[in-house]
């Protein structure tokens, strides 16, 4: 059964408790990095077929986290905006130490 969010502030702190492993949240880390790598080289080389590899490695390497080692479903697949959106929060929030990666 799925759990109504009113607003990602809301939805935030669940996101969170779906990445307690600090290995799915390394994966994360990884997956969200080549993405940005990946889309940056899209722009630069005028290749735009490194925007999708872009989506696909951001989202390989997360999804790899949660099947083996957080054993949860990612929640993309119940809350694909907001958790979207929470990937770069906890992304940020892992650069400036607030989670520990």
């Amino acid at each position: 059964m799925s759990r109504s969010f009113a607003s990602f502030e809301e939805f935030y702190p669940f996101y969170l408790s779906e990445h307690s492993n600090q290995t799915c949240r390394r994966l994360h880390f990884i997956g969200t990095t080549m993405g940005l790598l990946l889309f940056t080289a899209a722009i630069v080389t005028q290749n735009y077929w490194l925007f999708l590899l872009g989506f696909v490695q951001g989202y390989a390497w997360a999804w790899v986290g949660h099947f083996f080692f957080e054993h949860n479903k990612p929640a993309t697949f119940k809350y694909p905006f907001y958790s979207f959106v929470g990937d770069w929060y906890m992304y940020r929030d892992m650069l400036t130490g607030k989670i520990k990666w």
